[in-house]
């Protein structure tokens, strides 16, 4: 591996389901892998709607970014990944609760499956303190 490119491992986050890490440093900035909404501890699929799986996968992606030396607040952009747009309104507000003062960027499509059954998946690119 590179010197500009340091894997991220996160104790607070569910193990990987797949060969990757949860986030790669390089060059100032963090390219967090997507979440699912799996329990950190136990690796199992929780919440049963589209808005309670993505406030997991918040507070995932913010177990991620603690474990680089960084917060949620520090993203710079989002991808959220919906099994159903209908579920945009419900994701859209638990998301807001995450991103109070100036959000990031974001983008939000709609797939076909995510995987373990997941209705929501969510990546970040966040810009490390310096």
């Amino acid at each position: 591996m590179s010197n500009q490119r340091e894997p991220v491992t996160a104790i607070g986050a569910p193990a990987a389901v797949g060969p990757y890490v949860h986030a790669v440093k390089a060059n100032g900035m963090l390219w967090c892998s997507g979440q699912i909404p799996l329990h950190p501890e136990t690796g199992e699929l929780v919440g049963e709607t589209a808005a309670e799986q993505a406030g997991r996968c918040l507070e995932n992606l913010q177990a991620v970014c603690a474990a680089a030396g960084a917060t949620l607040a520090d993203a710079v952009k989002i991808t959220v990944y919906l099994v159903e747009m209908d579920d945009f309104a419900a994701v859209n507000d638990v998301y807001a609760s995450f991103f109070e003062q100036d959000p990031p960027a974001r983008v939000a499509v709609a797939v076909a499956r995510l995987p373990r059954g997941a209705r929501v998946e969510i990546d970040a690119v966040v810009a490390l303190p310096a």
